[in-house]
């Protein structure tokens, strides 16, 4: 039966047909970004029962029972072994190409990646998004946020990129993340679409290294020595700690320099190459 037909015969309009799918979508998406979470909270508390793995988390979404039951499902009612899981490559999610795989780089705005990342103060969990550009290592965006939803998390760290580079379009840029379903949702699409980026994804959490780094970086080399001791704080330091990164901290792969004198190097440098003399 074609989808007309289908159609036809429930009496679902396609757009009703296609705003469940969305939400199915969307559902599968927050899934598994809380499966990438729970993960990672397990690093840090190996012992912990599912009971207390929902209180802190408290996700919006989902109800206890339900929670219990689809992580000892995935095998998380007993200590795990392994550092990750993959979490993203469930039947029927959006999944764009890997793009990044084998690319070189030679300018900024060609390759950003993003992750998403926990930070714990007290008993509430809060979420720190990132965006870097990879050719200078640039962090162009972040948000830190007390959900995972899309519109508190990949959303405003994006628009924060765009604005960072003062420019609504960034054709052909690829914008790299692993499967989170705030990097396919409807909204994050639409936004991409817009400014004409390319989405990419990785199937595990060895596809997106940098990004992964950067989070460790961020968190234990500057967040955990601030010591926020509440979510306003959080933000002021986070906001802080990217200030500190791009302006001060020198990297080996840009010759020791940090992020922001390694563009302006680079700028000078296209400005030079593009003098004609007559």
């Amino acid at each position: 039966m074609s989808l007309n037909s289908f159609f036809k015969v429930t009496g679902i309009t396609k757009q009703a047909f296609h705003a469940k799918l969305d939400r199915s979508l969307a559902k599968r998406g927050a899934f598994a970004q809380l499966e990438l979470v729970v993960s990672e909270v397990r690093k840090d508390h190996p012992g912990m029962n599912l009971r207390d793995l929902y209180l802190i988390l408290a996700p919006d979404f989902i109800g206890r029972d339900a929670f219990e039951s689809h992580f000892l499902h995935m095998g998380y009612g007993v200590q795990i072994k392994k550092a990750f899981r993959r979490t993203t490559d469930s039947s029927g999610v959006v999944r764009f190409d890997n793009l990044v795989d084998g690319i070189e780089l030679n300018d900024v705005n060609q390759v950003w990646v993003s992750d998403i990342t926990y930070y714990r103060i007290g008993d509430m969990f809060y979420y720190i998004t990132f965006v870097m550009d990879l050719f200078s290592r640039l962090i162009v965006g972040h948000a830190v946020s007390r959900g995972l939803r899309t519109e508190m998390t990949t959303l405003p760290a994006l628009k924060c990129g765009l604005k960072t580079r003062s420019t609504r379009k960034l054709p052909g840029l690829v914008f790299h993340s692993d499967g989170g379903g705030q990097y396919y949702s409807m909204v994050f699409r639409a936004l991409t679409t817009q400014a004409e980026i390319l989405n990419s994804m990785g199937v595990s959490v060895y596809e997106n290294p940098n990004a992964e780094r950067l989070n460790g970086v961020i968190k234990n080399n500057y967040i955990h020595h601030y010591a926020p001791k509440n979510y306003d704080q959080l933000v002021r330091v986070t906001a802080k700690a990217v200030r500190m990164y791009n302006t001060q901290k020198p990297h080996s792969s840009l010759n020791k320099m940090n992020p922001v004198a390694f563009e302006n190097k680079i700028r000078c440098l296209r400005k030079k190459e593009s003098v004609i003399l007559y």
